[in-house]
């Protein structure tokens, strides 16, 4: 039986607030296979957790055809990604750092050039920059000339993961490891 997403949230977010110093403002982003949660808030009291219909797996089988989804793939993509996490603006905590422990997103900073760490730094101009090696393998720029995987469902979690923090307004994500999960 696996947990309720909203569970995970909370033990993830407790977690890292045991790890800060008390009261920090913090967002916690749990990209899943089927859904994606996000937390927010400052101190051991956050506020409501909300997950969004917008997964890694789900997003690839809804909208790719392709390991590398086509151009016109991606833009429909971004279409529906974009009103799905615009709904967490609801929840965000006023200047509240971005945080994740997820493997999809610290294999997201490693493929954007930052150096191996348990505790790692990805900026939204990384992101931005390894979204847009995706895009120009989309547009047929041979898969041998990049790093990135051939796979429909780390596409998504990189999409994702962009609208996030660009239509949140969050200028990095610190990638963290287990938050005891």
């Amino acid at each position: 039986m696996t947990a309720h997403p909203e569970s995970t949230l909370r033990k993830g977010y407790d977690a890292l607030q045991a790890q800060l110093a008390p009261g920090t403002a913090i967002t916690l982003l749990e990209l899943g296979a089927q859904h994606t949660g996000v937390i927010s808030g400052s101190g051991h009291a956050p506020a409501t957790a909300l997950v969004l219909a917008i997964g890694s797996q789900h997003t690839a089988h809804a909208f790719f055809r392709h390991a590398v989804p086509t151009p016109l793939e991606l833009e429909t993509a971004i279409a529906t990604v974009e009103d799905e996490v615009t709904r967490a603006r609801a929840i965000l905590v006023p200047n509240s750092r971005l945080y994740s422990a997820d493997a999809l997103v610290r294999q997201i900073a490693l493929l954007a050039g930052v150096p191996p760490a348990a505790t790692l730094h990805l900026t939204l101009e990384a992101v931005e920059q390894t979204f847009n090696r995706l895009a120009a393998l989309s547009q047929g720029r041979p898969a041998t000339q990049d790093t990135l995987p051939p796979d429909a469902a780390f596409a998504a979690a990189l999409l994702i993961l962009r609208e996030f923090m660009h239509h949140l307004q969050f200028t990095s994500i610190t990638v963290v490891e287990g938050l005891g999960r």
